[in-house]
């Protein structure tokens, strides 16, 4: 039992620990931590892209689309970090729902990974190497 704790706790700080430190804000403060954090990407990923205008009319829909997808991936997970942090406050977390928190994130990253694979062969149709 101590040993799949150990494993689960080390895979889920690993991962995105901050929504757990976070769950003290309000929901306004996160949420304009969050935007600002969007526009911010945003900008950077505008700044360092060299998009003709039909480039950036595409990839910009297409960046917009995979961004709310990837919101959606992301709360599943911001999701799991609760119920995975409730679990261990209350020093309830058997193996077996330990087992099941690992497979969950297991297949939350499978998401993100056909997510990105996805998106970027819609990328890659619209802006040429």
């Amino acid at each position: 039992m101590k040993r799949t704790v150990q494993i689960i706790s080390i895979l889920l700080i690993c991962l995105w620990v901050s929504p757990v430190f976070a769950q003290d804000l309000s929901p306004q403060s996160m949420e304009a931590l969050r935007e600002a954090a969007k526009s911010n990407k945003k900008a950077l990923v505008a700044l360092n892209l060299k998009l003709t205008e039909t480039e950036d009319k595409a990839f910009w829909k297409i960046y917009e689309s995979y961004q709310k997808d990837i919101y959606k991936v992301n709360e599943r997970l911001i999701n799991l970090i609760k119920d995975y942090a409730k679990e261990y406050k209350a020093s309830s977390l058997t193996d077996e729902k330990a087992k099941q928190l690992i497979s969950a994130y297991i297949l939350i990253e499978e998401d993100f990974l056909k997510l990105k694979k996805s998106y970027f062969e819609k990328v890659s149709a619209v802006i040429p190497d």
